[in-house]
């Protein structure tokens, strides 16, 4: 199936303005992001903006970027605005946040292979938890699973809750944190972004809450790869440390 990777990016992010731009390692996050997803066997990588800074960076290192309207309410509308420009619609639709700088092409390609599956229609990743500031961590959404590794829940909330004290983050495969990345049938994507917002949404502000109201299933593949996602200019400095520390990603 042709694919296609869109990274939606905006300048005024209400905890971190002009983070796209923001570099690591004296490479620009969004840059990060475009290279690594351009090293996978994704067919094109689109960044999609709608500030004139972003777009001319891209421009700058040889990427291909498409201006979007400044109404889009999150990065899927970007996304699903993004491919209505393009002249070849691909039939799937890799949502990379901009805010992954380690994410790896082969976490790319497990996402899209999954939409192989007739019936899956969106498809994410999680990673293990493995300490208790993860958990506690607002920032860091986490995620639980039925039996066949469908979504059950997002929350910012630490989930599922520990109450009994013989369970703890090690010894049951419970608690997994949601990786920034999304999969989808380009058809699913254009069902999901013509939803109203809905109430576990504006709770959490989770749009794949919405998804799961409205009764689409979200599978959800394990990674084991560590990324960092960079919420809060706090961040910048924990990413600088680690990129440091794993010279070779």
């Amino acid at each position: 199936m042709y694919s296609a990777a869109i990274i939606p990016a905006r300048y005024n992010s209400s905890r971190f303005p002009g983070k796209p731009l923001e570099k690591i390692g004296g490479i620009s996050m969004i840059r990060r992001v475009y290279e690594i997803a351009s090293s996978s066997s994704i067919d094109k990588v689109y960044v999609a903006t709608d500030d004139s800074r972003i777009f001319d960076h891209v421009k700058s290192f040889g990427g291909e970027v498409i201006m979007t309207s400044s109404n889009c309410i999150n990065g899927t509308e970007r996304v699903a605005e993004a491919i209505t420009h393009l002249d070849n619609i691909p039939e799937i639709v890799i949502n990379i946040q901009g805010d992954e700088p380690f994410i790896k092409p082969d976490q790319i390609m497990q996402v899209a292979k999954a939409l192989n599956d007739p019936g899956t229609g969106i498809s994410t990743l999680k990673k293990k938890i493995e300490t208790l500031d993860d958990y506690n961590n607002q920032n860091i959404v986490k995620v639980v699973t039925d039996n066949d590794d469908y979504a059950l829940y997002f929350s910012r909330s630490p989930i599922p809750y520990i109450r009994e004290k013989t369970f703890s983050l090690n010894n049951i495969n419970a608690f997994y944190k949601h990786l920034g990345i999304y999969g989808f049938k380009t058809n699913i994507l254009m069902d999901v972004v013509k939803l109203p917002e809905s109430k576990l949404q504006l709770v959490e502000s989770l749009e794949q809450l919405c998804w799961l109201e409205n009764g689409f299933l979200i599978k959800v593949l394990e990674t084991t790869h560590q990324s960092i996602a960079i919420d809060v200019p706090e961040d910048i400095v924990t990413a600088e440390n680690w990129l440091k520390l794993n010279s070779n990603s």
